[in-house]
């Protein structure tokens, strides 16, 4: 008897998972929308979408075509792979079709993040946040300060293995944290920031369930840890006559600054800069340091532009803005390897009301996620597109085609795009004038939902 109950207790949870699943279904099986499934009620595909990554996308494009509905991070979403259709998406932004991140990300990083606001205000903070990363300014203010703390924060990497996925991620965030508001990296200051900062970027990639434990709680009181210590840094600037050239100075001189912000504003940009440049510039210059290692040409090419800026100064003489823009090649490293390694895979977009699209009619409030990934790897575009090839960006400009989206487009254009190049540039001119390095046994990678070395990348440094 207790046999035949236990046989019926899993049929009857099976059937009611059946009918969970068909429910969901027939609940967005409305006429107009794109053919595809939309999983779990409430949970959706999220599983599936960040645990098979691209291999999702392709099994249900191959059954659907490129342009199919699912349901991930808590919302009903269509997931567009069409190039040409990206591309439109992407540039009408005017035509109901705005920044439409998860809601765990909007919580997390705030109302006045640039990427939770569209229209005025999004023109408003867009130019608040292009003020501080403007030519000028990376000449005369950030340039400096990324040169100072990079060349005294790698001299010690000489005879050591270095797990470079880890010491990237430092390297980079506390630069980031030195340009905004000048803390110094051996600060415990700095040790609060990056202890509550990676809990904050956990967060903001996770379903906004608000139970004690989940990512998405530790995310929101990490926020409320970070803001809690950029306002006392605030105050204690107010409260000071002591003059700095960092971010969170310029953003307070309000009589001189065109774009007057109130101090929630200041906290809320300052956060988005530390969130935004952290993962794709510390990503990055992992992978630049992994291809040029597996590339030795490219290595030489690069290394050979590094050394002639260095041969023409001094010692210990920073590097200018005019060497900055004569490193043509490094650029191209730069942009090679967001392309191979795809440090971003897509962005996200919300109808603001019923959008027609590619013959379907997309209902308002739902998400589109353009998937800008395969892209990367189109023939038509890149040929041979999964050998590391740095000259294909020297031969012609690549940046200008129509399909480029590495840094994302339209008006949501990565606005701190010329940072984060400055940024990678600098590092990897220390690293090339002053080390060699080989890699220490085999890097296994992971490439979604983030480009990461699960077991840690090591590396063997050694004076040039």
């Amino acid at each position: 008897m207790a046999f035949l109950m236990a046989i019926a207790g899993v049929f009857l949870v099976l059937y009611f998972c059946y009918a969970l699943l068909r429910w969901n279904e027939i609940r967005y099986r409305k006429k107009g929308l794109p053919p595809g499934t939309m999983g779990w009620p409430v949970f959706g595909e999220t599983s599936k979408f960040l645990e098979q990554g691209p291999d999702f996308m392709k099994k249900q494009a191959a059954r659907y075509g490129s342009f199919f509905k699912s349901h991930i991070f808590g919302c009903p979403t269509v997931i567009c792979m069409d190039a040409e259709l990206n591309r439109y998406i992407l540039m009408n932004e005017s035509k109901g079709l705005v920044a439409g991140y998860p809601q765990s990300m909007l919580d997390i990083l705030g109302n006045s993040n640039i990427a939770a606001v569209h229209g005025p205000a999004h023109k408003f903070l867009r130019g608040a946040l292009l003020s501080l990363v403007s030519p000028q300014m990376l000449r005369d203010i950030v340039l400096p300060r990324i040169d100072r703390f990079m060349s005294s924060h790698l001299t010690d990497w000489d005879g050591k293995i270095i797990n470079l996925q880890d010491h990237t991620k430092e390297v980079i965030f506390l630069s980031i944290m030195d340009q905004i508001a000048s803390i110094d990296p051996r600060s415990k200051r700095a040790d609060y920031f990056k202890t509550h900062f990676f809990k904050l970027v956990l967060g903001t990639l996770s379903l906004p369930i608000n139970l004690p434990g989940t990512n998405y709680r530790n995310g929101v009181q990490a926020r409320k840890n970070l803001l809690s210590m950029l306002r006392q840094i605030l105050e204690e600037r107010k409260a000071s006559n002591e003059s700095y050239k960092d971010m969170l100075s310029c953003l307070m001189k309000t009589d001189e600054n065109k774009y007057k912000l109130n101090d929630d504003e200041i906290l809320d940009l300052e956060l988005t800069l530390m969130y935004s440049g952290y993962e794709t510039v510390s990503t990055t210059s992992m992978m630049a340091l992994k291809f040029l290692h597996d590339n030795p040409k490219a290595l030489e090419e690069i290394r050979k532009e590094h050394l002639a800026i260095r041969e023409r100064k001094k010692p210990n003489e920073p590097i200018n803005f005019d060497e900055l823009k004569s490193m043509k090649f490094t650029r191209a490293v730069i942009l090679e390897t967001s392309r191979l390694a795809t440090v971003v895979n897509g962005v996200l977009r919300k109808t603001t009301h019923d959008v027609e699209l590619n013959g379907y009619l997309i209902p308002k409030g739902w998400r589109i996620y353009v998937f800008t990934r395969e892209i990367n790897y189109d023939t038509s575009q890149y040929p041979d597109p999964l050998s590391f090839n740095p000259w294909r960006w020297m031969e012609k400009n690549l940046e200008s085609h129509n399909y480029f989206f590495l840094f994302g487009g339209g008006t949501r254009l990565c606005p701190a795009k010329e940072l984060g190049i400055t940024e990678i540039s600098t590092f990897l001119h220390y690293i090339l004038t002053r080390y060699r390095w080989e890699e220490v046994g085999e890097t296994k990678l992971e490439k979604f939902p983030r480009v990461q070395a699960p077991n840690g990348m090591h590396m063997r440094f050694s004076s040039y």
